[in-house]
């Protein structure tokens, strides 16, 4: 296991154990036990299976079942166990001197019901109560340590869209080019899994897809769907060929040592539509009003309110972020270790942003029969509004016609 190395290092570790260890004294509870994949990586550098229990005093303990001997190589905690099974956690914590908590907190909007019942059965006098938005609130305000890995993800973000000149072609069919610019990312390092919180949500890379098969809807929770290979998956590229003069939508996450640049470029083979073209500068000039008003202490909602106002102002009211009644109700979200995290700029969301919060703005218009145009990039807030994170540029990539079929 030569490979293996530090994911997180301790001080880091430490700063996140302390942050939480405050949520659970202002709950009430007497500790939290985290076994999400993504919130036991952030508190204790590794994704191994197991569980994290952290008391609201004292060193935290992880347990891990498979596999210890990674998680050891991983994890700069200084308690790290073995353990053959759930029923164990109560024995082994007695014997680091924690008893039985009369509150335990648990991330119950990812567990399953199942499980929690077999955690009530193995705590019944114990409490279970909620600790996933304290979780959620302290991961939304990225360290010095976490800023530097989204910056090395944007960078790779632009690097694959730049790619994107050399492979289109009218004539291929979307999967196809969709499977060589995810081939180049993941030579670049793309983890490969893009992870997601809410429930029944997950996206492969992101999503390729042009014309008007941009604009078909699909369950997933964004302004865009897609056709996908089959019902199964129901969303992303299809075996729709591209065409010439329509817009193309390259919208992929890079997800890097866990961190996540979310991103979105279009591209044309020969120039899109006057009525494209106007909707994708209206979009851009949304964007740049929310970088300079997008500061710490502004409201989310309000932003969300913002960018809906100026989208009706400029004509797109009914095209904006979707068509019809399931439009989607949010216009950017948090991104880090996964693609939907706090803050959510979204409808009634009363969350104020802070300095090193990092939010994937989205302004697009969809246009059934036609195709999906605007923007994505990745955010830093700071004091002065938002440093986009993600470089390459943002107006519409028009190829020569010439570039032919294949």
């Amino acid at each position: 296991m030569q490979f293996l190395h530090k994911n997180v290092p301790a001080p880091e570790l430490a700063a996140r154990i302390t942050k939480l260890q405050q949520a659970i004294e202002r709950n009430g509870q007497d500790g939290a036990l985290i076994l999400q994949k993504t919130d036991l990586f952030y508190f204790s550098g590794t994704s191994q299976q197991g569980w994290l229990y952290v008391p609201v005093q004292g060193k935290p303990i992880l347990m891990v079942f498979k596999e210890f001997a990674r998680a050891l190589k991983e994890s700069d905690l200084e308690e790290i166990v073995s353990i053959v099974g759930i029923k164990r956690i109560p024995e082994i914590l007695a014997d680091y001197g924690y008893p039985a908590p009369a509150v335990l907190g648990m991330e119950l909007d990812v567990l399953p019901t199942n499980l929690y019942f077999q955690y009530q059965t193995i705590y019944r006098q114990t409490k279970i109560a909620d600790i996933s938005h304290e979780i959620m609130l302290i991961r939304a305000t990225k360290s010095e340590f976490e800023v530097a890995k989204m910056r090395a993800a944007a960078e790779l973000s632009d690097k694959v869209v730049a790619r994107v000149p050399e492979l289109l072609a009218a004539g291929k069919p979307e999967v196809a080019l969709a499977g060589e610019l995810e081939s180049y990312a993941r030579s670049l390092g793309h983890q490969g899994i893009v992870r997601m919180r809410m429930w029944g949500s997950e996206v492969f890379y992101g999503h390729l897809m042009s014309g008007d098969a941009a604009a078909v809807p699909s369950y997933l929770a964004s302004p865009t769907g897609g056709v996908g290979v089959s019902g199964v998956v129901g969303q992303g590229a299809g075996f729709r060929k591209i065409g010439i003069r329509e817009p193309v939508l390259v919208d992929y996450a890079f997800a890097l040592d866990g961190y996540i640049s979310d991103h979105a470029r279009i591209f044309s083979i020969g120039p899109v539509s006057f009525q494209l073209q106007k909707a994708h500068e209206a979009m851009l000039e949304i964007q740049e009003e929310m970088i300079m008003a997008a500061k710490p202490g502004v409201i989310t909602g309000e932003l969300y309110e913002m960018m809906i106002a100026s989208a009706a102002r400029k004509g797109y009211q009914e095209h904006f972020m979707g068509v019809g009644e399931r439009r989607i109700r949010f216009t950017g979200h948090g991104v880090g270790l996964e693609l939907d995290e706090y803050p959510f700029i979204a409808k009634g969301q009363q969350l104020a942003l802070q300095a090193g919060m990092v939010i994937a703005l989205e302004p697009k218009t969809i246009f059934p029969g036609l195709g999906v145009v605007g923007i994505e990039n990745t955010h830093l807030v700071t004091a002065r509004g938002l440093e986009p994170l993600t470089k390459f540029p943002d107006a519409i990539f028009v190829l020569p016609e010439v570039k032919g079929t294949i």
